[in-house]
């Protein structure tokens, strides 16, 4: 009898290698730049390659995947992840140029990135588990948990032996990855539509059910990365914490109530319309934008903040569960243009908020007010894709 907990249990460890990819450079930005002496713009780049890396993958599975084999995809997904994490240890010395050192490493592992966020949920929505929503939602806590544990990891690592001890950290997290090769080696992995009969990239893009699909995942993505990724500033900015006090209860505390949504909804998720708790969620999202972007006081601010975690949880993991009983045979290409989906969210909303801030003088309140957008529509999305199935979900 095949052990698809196994199968699980490696899943669960890609998305928390993906957070340690994601999470862990950006913790070192002033390190680079005073060891290495990288401008600031230089070092702004390192996040830009990382996503436009994974854009590449993203599309890159869209087409070749299948071809490949899961297996050996999701194998090569864990070498990278760990090659990546070494280089990013030693290549800097290495090479003539560091930030050439510190940009290959990223890449690599951003590959390995990619390719856990393309193929972890297609995996684990093609075991025979009962409840897919609910596992589904579970499945994405782990990019969560993973975050919240780079971050606390690292922080206590670097207040017992220094931060100029960060390649050995680097090191150690590259072994998570590395347990995980094998894991994926042995585990059973079963595929979602036969070989051959998955849905084309052309025939899915002709479909206007799948545009609304890909409008619920950027919207997702903005959702969730336009408040995350400015967590901090604003815990800072707007509401006049300290630069590590705004790190840990901005992101941190951000990522643990985004956690416990995804964990409460794998839970109980048979006892919910998946439908409805992402209309409920997507609602208290609005309300959070709106606390974090017109309250004068900043515990409600900070609530605001916190809590539009919990809201943005169900949106990426829901999205695809809906898609995948939407698009039944929609296979790799489609599980690849929706991470694409999310990731060129993840990428736009931040961005928005950023520029709208600098136009107002650096007025985070500002900035976080403009980010209301994507839960708007993110609501008008689930209705038309409610009204156009037939309200099945």
């Amino acid at each position: 009898m095949k052990n698809y907990q196994k199968t699980k249990i490696a899943c669960y460890l890609g998305f928390v290698t993906q957070a340690i990819a994601a999470n862990f450079a950006p913790l070192l930005f002033l390190k680079f730049h005073n060891d290495y002496h990288i401008s600031l713009g230089n070092i702004a780049l390192i996040s830009t390659f990382f996503f436009f890396t994974q854009l590449l993958v993203d599309l890159f599975c869209a087409r070749y995947v299948d071809r490949i084999g899961y297996r050996t995809s999701i194998v090569i997904s864990e070498v990278c992840s760990a090659v990546g994490l070494v280089g990013l240890a030693f290549l800097p010395e290495l090479l003539p140029s560091p930030f050439l050192g510190i940009i290959i490493s990223v890449i690599v592992y951003a590959i390995g990135s990619g390719l856990i966020e393309v193929l972890c949920s297609p995996i684990v929505e093609a075991c025979p588990f009962e409840n897919k929503e609910a596992t589904m939602s579970l499945l994405h806590s782990f990019y969560c948990w993973g975050s919240v544990g780079t971050i606390l990891v690292s922080t206590l690592f670097f207040s017992i032996f220094g931060i100029n001890s960060w390649k050995w950290l680097a090191v150690l997290l590259a072994f998570i990855p590395a347990v995980n090769i094998y894991n994926f080696a042995t585990c059973p992995i079963e595929h979602l539509v036969e070989e051959g009969s998955g849905m084309s990239v052309k025939k899915l893009c002709k479909m206007p059910l799948f545009w609304v699909a890909v409008i619920l995942m950027i919207c997702s993505g903005a959702s969730e990365l336009s408040m995350s990724q400015w967590a901090s500033a604003y815990a800072e900015a707007a509401l006049g914490f300290s630069k590590s006090i705004g790190d840990l209860i901005g992101p941190c505390l951000f990522a643990v109530a985004m956690g416990i949504c995804r964990v409460f909804y794998g839970k109980y998720g048979d006892k919910w319309d998946l439908n409805k708790f992402m209309v409920g969620s997507g609602m208290l999202c609005v309300i959070c934008y709106l606390m974090a972007s017109i309250s004068g006081s900043p515990i409600i601010g900070l609530i605001g903040c916190i809590v539009c975690g919990f809201s943005v949880g169900i949106m990426w993991p829901g999205t695809i569960s809906i898609s995948s009983k939407t698009f039944p045979t929609g296979g790799t290409a489609m599980f690849a243009l929706l991470a694409m989906a999310g990731d060129l969210g993840g990428s736009i909303g931040p961005a928005i908020v950023g520029r709208v801030a600098q136009n107002h003088d650096g007025n985070m309140r500002a900035g976080i007010g403009v980010g209301i957008i994507f839960p708007i529509i993110l609501l008008i999305g689930l209705f038309l894709m409610s009204k156009l199935t037939g309200s099945k979900e």
